[in-house]
Protein backbone atom coordinates (compact mmCIF):
# COMPACT_ATOMS: atom_id res chain seq x y z
CA UNK A 1 0.00 0.00 0.00
CA UNK A 2 1.37 3.50 -1.29
CA UNK A 3 1.23 6.12 0.62
CA UNK A 4 -1.89 7.50 -1.18
CA UNK A 5 -3.99 4.55 0.32
CA UNK A 6 -2.94 5.18 3.21
CA UNK A 7 -3.93 8.92 3.44
CA UNK A 8 -7.23 7.77 1.73
CA UNK A 9 -7.74 5.15 4.78
CA UNK A 10 -6.69 7.09 7.06
CA UNK A 11 -9.57 9.66 6.26
CA UNK A 12 -12.27 6.97 6.02
CA UNK A 13 -11.13 5.95 9.39
CA UNK A 14 -11.32 9.59 10.55
CA UNK A 15 -14.34 9.88 9.14
CA UNK A 16 -16.29 6.68 10.93
CA UNK A 17 -14.71 7.69 13.90
CA UNK A 18 -15.23 10.95 14.30
CA UNK A 19 -18.47 10.60 12.42
CA UNK A 20 -17.82 13.28 9.66
CA UNK A 21 -20.39 14.38 7.65
CA UNK A 22 -18.85 16.46 5.28
CA UNK A 23 -16.81 14.71 2.08
CA UNK A 24 -14.75 17.97 1.85
CA UNK A 25 -13.30 17.43 5.11
CA UNK A 26 -12.53 14.15 5.14
CA UNK A 27 -11.08 14.33 1.28
CA UNK A 28 -8.89 17.23 3.00
CA UNK A 29 -7.73 14.80 5.76
CA UNK A 30 -6.87 12.60 2.17
CA UNK A 31 -4.94 14.92 0.42
CA UNK A 32 -2.94 16.84 2.99
CA UNK A 33 0.64 15.71 3.80
CA UNK A 34 1.03 15.37 7.57
CA UNK A 35 5.26 15.08 7.07
CA UNK A 36 5.30 17.79 4.89
CA UNK A 37 4.75 19.63 7.80
CA UNK A 38 6.83 17.47 10.76
CA UNK A 39 10.76 17.87 10.97
CA UNK A 40 12.40 14.15 10.11
CA UNK A 41 11.30 11.64 12.07
CA UNK A 42 11.14 9.49 14.30
CA UNK A 43 8.26 11.51 15.59
CA UNK A 44 6.84 11.69 19.13
CA UNK A 45 3.17 10.70 18.78
CA UNK A 46 0.47 12.11 21.50
CA UNK A 47 -2.37 9.66 22.51
CA UNK A 48 -5.30 9.76 24.75
CA UNK A 49 -4.55 8.78 28.11
CA UNK A 50 -7.66 8.15 30.75
CA UNK A 51 -5.41 7.65 33.16
CA UNK A 52 -4.31 11.19 33.73
CA UNK A 53 -5.96 14.20 35.48
CA UNK A 54 -9.47 14.92 35.57
CA UNK A 55 -11.81 17.88 35.64
CA UNK A 56 -15.31 17.58 37.30
CA UNK A 57 -15.24 13.84 37.03
CA UNK A 58 -13.97 13.63 33.23
CA UNK A 59 -10.47 11.92 32.75
CA UNK A 60 -8.03 13.76 30.71
CA UNK A 61 -4.64 13.20 29.60
CA UNK A 62 -1.72 12.96 27.31
CA UNK A 63 0.92 10.58 26.63
CA UNK A 64 3.57 10.22 24.10
CA UNK A 65 4.99 7.30 22.22
CA UNK A 66 8.18 7.86 19.62
CA UNK A 67 7.51 5.95 16.34
CA UNK A 68 9.87 3.14 15.64
CA UNK A 69 11.51 4.71 12.67
CA UNK A 70 11.19 7.61 9.91
CA UNK A 71 8.53 5.73 7.60
CA UNK A 72 5.16 8.49 7.39
CA UNK A 73 3.23 5.86 6.97
CA UNK A 74 3.62 5.72 11.11
CA UNK A 75 1.55 9.23 10.84
CA UNK A 76 -1.79 8.13 9.01
CA UNK A 77 -3.86 6.44 12.55
CA UNK A 78 -6.44 8.13 13.98
CA UNK A 79 -3.80 9.53 16.79
CA UNK A 80 -4.24 13.20 18.88
CA UNK A 81 -5.44 15.41 15.53
CA UNK A 82 -8.11 17.92 15.70
CA UNK A 83 -10.79 16.15 14.42
CA UNK A 84 -13.62 17.20 16.62
CA UNK A 85 -12.47 21.47 16.20
CA UNK A 86 -12.46 20.60 12.66
CA UNK A 87 -16.06 19.35 12.33
CA UNK A 88 -17.44 21.89 14.25
CA UNK A 89 -16.36 24.53 12.51
CA UNK A 90 -18.62 23.89 9.68
CA UNK A 91 -16.29 24.79 7.50
CA UNK A 92 -17.64 25.54 3.70
CA UNK A 93 -16.41 26.15 0.22
CA UNK A 94 -15.09 30.15 -0.52
CA UNK A 95 -15.87 30.60 3.19
CA UNK A 96 -13.35 32.79 5.07
CA UNK A 97 -11.18 31.37 8.42
CA UNK A 98 -8.63 32.36 10.73
CA UNK A 99 -6.29 29.82 13.00
CA UNK A 100 -4.69 31.44 15.79
CA UNK A 101 -1.86 29.58 17.19
CA UNK A 102 -1.10 27.97 13.52
CA UNK A 103 2.07 26.05 14.50
CA UNK A 104 4.35 24.76 11.65
CA UNK A 105 0.14 24.82 9.40
CA UNK A 106 -1.21 21.44 9.09
CA UNK A 107 -4.39 21.96 10.40
CA UNK A 108 -3.96 25.63 8.45
CA UNK A 109 -3.95 23.43 5.39
CA UNK A 110 -6.99 21.21 6.63
CA UNK A 111 -8.86 24.06 7.23
CA UNK A 112 -7.70 25.87 3.49
CA UNK A 113 -8.14 22.58 1.56
CA UNK A 114 -12.06 22.63 2.58
CA UNK A 115 -13.10 26.30 2.03
CA UNK A 116 -10.79 25.83 -1.19
CA UNK A 117 -9.24 28.52 -3.65
CA UNK A 118 -12.05 31.08 -3.29
CA UNK A 119 -12.11 31.46 0.84
CA UNK A 120 -9.25 32.08 2.33
CA UNK A 121 -6.89 31.31 5.68
CA UNK A 122 -5.22 33.45 8.24
CA UNK A 123 -2.83 31.79 10.21
CA UNK A 124 -1.38 33.71 13.08
CA UNK A 125 1.47 32.53 15.19
CA UNK A 126 3.06 34.20 17.52
CA UNK A 127 6.57 32.33 17.55
CA UNK A 128 8.83 33.58 15.13
CA UNK A 129 10.52 30.39 13.80
CA UNK A 130 7.08 28.76 13.91
CA UNK A 131 5.35 31.25 11.82
CA UNK A 132 8.56 30.65 9.32
CA UNK A 133 8.11 27.40 9.11
CA UNK A 134 4.37 27.23 8.76
CA UNK A 135 4.48 30.20 5.85
CA UNK A 136 7.22 27.85 4.18
CA UNK A 137 5.06 25.00 4.43
CA UNK A 138 1.64 26.67 3.46
CA UNK A 139 3.31 28.75 0.15
CA UNK A 140 2.40 27.00 -2.57
CA UNK A 141 -1.79 28.13 -1.24
CA UNK A 142 -2.35 31.51 -2.49
CA UNK A 143 -5.54 31.63 -0.46
CA UNK A 144 -3.90 31.33 3.10
CA UNK A 145 -1.36 34.01 4.30
CA UNK A 146 0.84 33.31 8.01
CA UNK A 147 1.28 36.58 9.73
CA UNK A 148 3.50 36.79 12.90
CA UNK A 149 1.00 38.43 15.55
CA UNK A 150 -0.46 38.20 18.62
CA UNK A 151 -3.89 36.21 18.08
CA UNK A 152 -5.68 38.22 20.34
CA UNK A 153 -5.03 41.48 18.93
CA UNK A 154 -5.47 40.84 15.49
CA UNK A 155 -8.44 42.18 13.24
CA UNK A 156 -9.52 40.92 10.25
CA UNK A 157 -12.42 40.61 8.08
CA UNK A 158 -15.44 39.15 9.41
CA UNK A 159 -14.65 35.56 9.45
CA UNK A 160 -16.91 32.48 8.71
CA UNK A 161 -14.56 30.62 11.43
CA UNK A 162 -12.37 31.34 13.98
CA UNK A 163 -10.49 28.59 15.55
CA UNK A 164 -7.93 29.26 18.19
CA UNK A 165 -5.46 26.30 18.89
CA UNK A 166 -4.13 27.07 22.32
CA UNK A 167 -5.81 27.40 25.51
CA UNK A 168 -6.95 30.31 27.11
CA UNK A 169 -8.34 31.49 30.28
CA UNK A 170 -11.02 34.01 28.46
CA UNK A 171 -12.75 35.17 25.53
CA UNK A 172 -11.00 37.80 24.03
CA UNK A 173 -13.46 40.55 22.20
CA UNK A 174 -10.95 40.86 18.92
CA UNK A 175 -12.30 37.04 18.66
CA UNK A 176 -16.00 37.86 18.67
CA UNK A 177 -15.50 41.10 16.51
CA UNK A 178 -13.83 39.49 13.41
CA UNK A 179 -17.23 37.08 13.32
CA UNK A 180 -19.67 37.31 10.92
CA UNK A 181 -23.48 36.44 11.48
CA UNK A 182 -23.29 32.84 11.77
CA UNK A 183 -19.49 32.71 12.26
CA UNK A 184 -18.27 29.98 14.85
CA UNK A 185 -15.16 30.56 17.34
CA UNK A 186 -13.52 27.42 18.75
CA UNK A 187 -11.92 28.48 21.70
CA UNK A 188 -10.31 25.93 24.59
CA UNK A 189 -10.80 27.51 28.13
CA UNK A 190 -8.10 26.81 30.27
CA UNK A 191 -6.98 26.43 33.28
CA UNK A 192 -2.67 25.69 34.71
CA UNK A 193 -1.10 25.98 38.14
CA UNK A 194 2.11 28.11 35.92
CA UNK A 195 0.86 30.43 33.59
CA UNK A 196 3.85 28.71 31.00
CA UNK A 197 2.35 24.84 31.51
CA UNK A 198 0.09 23.06 29.71
CA UNK A 199 -3.60 23.78 30.72
CA UNK A 200 -7.21 21.72 31.26
CA UNK A 201 -10.32 23.03 30.72
CA UNK A 202 -13.39 22.70 27.83
CA UNK A 203 -13.23 23.14 24.52
CA UNK A 204 -15.88 25.96 23.84
CA UNK A 205 -18.03 26.82 21.08
CA UNK A 206 -19.60 30.18 20.37
CA UNK A 207 -21.53 30.70 17.43
CA UNK A 208 -22.65 34.48 16.35
CA UNK A 209 -26.51 34.74 16.06
CA UNK A 210 -26.42 38.55 15.18
CA UNK A 211 -28.32 39.49 18.56
CA UNK A 212 -27.10 36.98 20.94
CA UNK A 213 -24.29 34.50 21.16
CA UNK A 214 -25.03 30.97 21.55
CA UNK A 215 -22.12 29.15 23.25
CA UNK A 216 -21.34 25.66 24.76
CA UNK A 217 -18.77 23.22 26.16
CA UNK A 218 -18.05 20.34 23.37
CA UNK A 219 -15.32 17.99 24.98
CA UNK A 220 -12.29 18.16 27.76
CA UNK A 221 -8.99 19.13 26.51
CA UNK A 222 -5.70 19.43 27.41
CA UNK A 223 -2.93 21.96 25.54
CA UNK A 224 -0.05 24.79 25.58
CA UNK A 225 -0.97 28.19 26.53
CA UNK A 226 -2.28 30.85 24.31
CA UNK A 227 0.16 33.88 24.89
CA UNK A 228 -1.24 36.74 25.70
CA UNK A 229 -4.48 35.27 26.45
CA UNK A 230 -3.97 34.39 30.25
CA UNK A 231 -4.06 36.26 33.22
CA UNK A 232 -4.33 34.75 36.85
CA UNK A 233 -7.97 36.64 37.72
CA UNK A 234 -9.43 34.83 34.63
CA UNK A 235 -7.88 32.05 35.46
CA UNK A 236 -8.71 31.26 39.31
CA UNK A 237 -12.41 32.63 37.99
CA UNK A 238 -12.65 29.55 35.26
CA UNK A 239 -11.14 26.82 38.03
CA UNK A 240 -13.50 27.61 40.44
CA UNK A 241 -16.49 27.61 37.62
CA UNK A 242 -15.41 23.99 36.92
CA UNK A 243 -14.91 22.81 40.03
CA UNK A 244 -18.84 22.87 39.91
CA UNK A 245 -18.98 20.36 37.11
CA UNK A 246 -22.22 21.95 35.84
CA UNK A 247 -20.12 22.83 32.45
CA UNK A 248 -22.73 21.38 30.16
CA UNK A 249 -25.36 24.22 31.83
CA UNK A 250 -23.51 26.65 29.42
CA UNK A 251 -26.16 27.96 26.52
CA UNK A 252 -25.02 31.34 25.93
CA UNK A 253 -22.20 34.21 25.95
CA UNK A 254 -22.90 37.60 27.27
CA UNK A 255 -21.17 40.50 26.09
CA UNK A 256 -23.28 43.45 27.92
CA UNK A 257 -22.42 44.83 31.31
CA UNK A 258 -24.79 43.43 33.66
CA UNK A 259 -24.59 42.25 37.74
CA UNK A 260 -23.66 38.49 38.44
CA UNK A 261 -26.65 36.41 39.33
CA UNK A 262 -27.30 32.46 39.30
CA UNK A 263 -27.73 32.29 35.54
CA UNK A 264 -23.67 33.02 35.41
CA UNK A 265 -21.68 30.16 35.75
CA UNK A 266 -18.78 32.30 34.44
CA UNK A 267 -18.47 35.90 35.04
CA UNK A 268 -15.89 37.58 33.62
CA UNK A 269 -14.13 41.14 33.50
CA UNK A 270 -15.64 41.57 29.30
CA UNK A 271 -17.64 38.59 29.17
CA UNK A 272 -20.44 36.30 30.65
CA UNK A 273 -21.01 32.37 29.96
CA UNK A 274 -24.62 31.99 31.00
CA UNK A 275 -26.84 28.98 31.71
CA UNK A 276 -29.77 30.87 30.21
CA UNK A 277 -30.68 30.45 25.59
CA UNK A 278 -28.57 33.19 23.60
CA UNK A 279 -32.12 34.91 22.58
CA UNK A 280 -32.65 35.27 26.69
CA UNK A 281 -29.73 36.54 27.81
CA UNK A 282 -29.59 38.82 25.16
CA UNK A 283 -32.37 40.27 26.44
CA UNK A 284 -32.18 39.51 30.63
CA UNK A 285 -31.85 42.62 32.95
CA UNK A 286 -28.41 44.31 33.44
Amino acid sequence: MNLVDIRQFFAEEIRAVANIQTDALATAFAKVSREHFLGPGPWQIASPDARGSSIGGTAIGTTYRATDDADPRHLYHNILIAIDPSRQLKLKEGGRALHVGCGVGYYTAIIAEVVGPNGHVTGIEIDADLASRARKNLAHLDHVEVLQADGGEFNSQPNDAIFINAGATHVRSDWLDNLRPGGRLLVPLTFAADPNANGMGFMLKVTYETQSYAARFLSPVMIFPCIGSRNEESNQRLLDSMKRGTWGSVQSLRRESHEPSDTCWLHDDNFCLSTLPGAEASSAPD
